[in-house]
């Protein structure tokens, strides 16, 4: 199958970066290194394409109360202009992905979803929406989207902005002009860093990505999905079929801070009410591994006796320390606790830290 290609593809070939295929999309991995590319985020500020997202709008009379049914959060106390972060759950309260909401209006919510998890959700809810006067639609073809992130994201940005960045707070967002362009502008990202992102028409993808970089006068680098994945582990953002899947709950993933248990419904609450009342029976943790590095499905033990697996690791380029998400059995799964992580074939010492691994100049509310 012929991969899809973002309306950016083109700058990615022509800036020699190295792509690879995810999620069904031919993406830049990385332009110089990882590292080079993380570095620049923490310490600066990076550019990533992000059009892959995907971006599906809810629209009608009941637009609210049927969103505020799909996702365990709630979009019904958010005012026009805010955004919530949610988990959108099956009715077993499994997951069927991670999605941001961004609240227009009463009548107008538009949910951006993961690339690889596009079709599957919007098939999923369009099937939800017996009984709900609303009209739904896959929009991912009308938007080219840019993440725009790093402490000093927002004083480099001001070059170009016809909005007042400074107004923006953190998940809320505005429309207005980048660059003489029309976009939706929001104070959002995965890096664990201050920054935006912003939506805007395919067409002016090129020129917006040049200018973003031209008024960085070297201190905009751009990323790949490399440094993407190791800027939003260390922050501890979950990264759908790693992390959370539809394997997994909210509560057991430690997101219980996006369920709204006083809406009077949404899919999988009885069951996560179950949960909130009798335990879960694993949950996910933090790891510091003591030697070598713990990747996605690698074994964790309680002495001999297998009890988790490893769902994302690698060694942190900002704190030089390697580190591990993964699921353990909730006897075993509090902080201080030694347990070890099967790394080819060894037995490697690992402790139960907190997360998140690291803060940034993200904002917060």
């Amino acid at each position: 199958m012929e991969l899809k290609k973002t309306p950016l593809w083109s700058e990615h070939k022509r800036m020699g970066a190295k792509l690879v295929e995810f999620g069904g999309w031919e993406m830049p991995l990385q332009y110089t290194s990882i590292i080079e590319e993380h570095k620049s985020v923490r310490e600066k500020a990076g550019i990533f394409d992000v059009s892959h997202m995907g971006e599906i709008l809810v629209e009608g009379a009941d637009a609210i109360p049927f969103v505020d049914n799909l996702i365990t959060n709630s979009v019904s106390k958010l005012k026009s202009g805010e955004i919530c972060y949610s988990p959108m759950c099956y009715e077993n309260a499994t997951i069927v992905d991670d999605l941001l909401a961004y609240k227009f209006s009463e009548n107008k919510v538009l949910l951006v979803v993961n690339a690889s998890n596009t079709d599957k959700d919007f098939e999923w809810i369009e099937s939800q929406k017996r009984g709900y006067r609303v009209d739904v639609k896959n929009v991912s073809n009308d938007y080219a989207q840019i993440a725009f992130q790093g402490s000093i994201a927002e004083k480099i940005l001001k070059k170009v902005a016809g909005v007042d960045l400074s107004k923006i707070s953190f998940y809320t967002f505005t429309t207005g002009q980048i660059n003489g362009i029309n976009c939706i502008v929001s104070r959002t990202g995965y890096t664990g860093e201050d920054g935006f992102e912003f939506y805007f028409e395919p067409a002016a993808a090129i020129a917006m990505w040049r200018k973003l970089i031209e008024i960085g006068n070297g201190d905009v680098k751009p990323c790949g999905l490399g440094a993407r994945d190791t800027l939003r582990f260390e922050a501890c953002y979950m990264l759908y079929g790693n992390d959370i899947d539809d394997t997994t709950t909210p509560l057991e993933a430690g997101l219980g801070w996006t369920v709204d248990f006083t809406k009077p419904s949404f899919n999988g609450k009885d069951v996560l009410e179950k949960q909130r009342e009798v335990g879960v029976s694993k949950r996910l943790r933090g790891f510091e591994i003591d030697g070598g590095i713990a990747r996605h499905g690698y074994e964790i033990f309680a002495e001999d006796r297998k009890i988790g697996r490893v769902t994302s690791g690698t060694k942190s380029p900002t704190l030089n320390r390697s580190l591990a998400l993964g699921y353990v059995d909730t006897e075993h799964a509090k902080i201080g606790n030694t347990l070890s992580v099967d790394i080819h074939g060894k037995k490697i010492n690992s402790t139960v830290i907190k997360t998140p691994f690291y803060r940034g100049s993200v904002k917060s509310k």
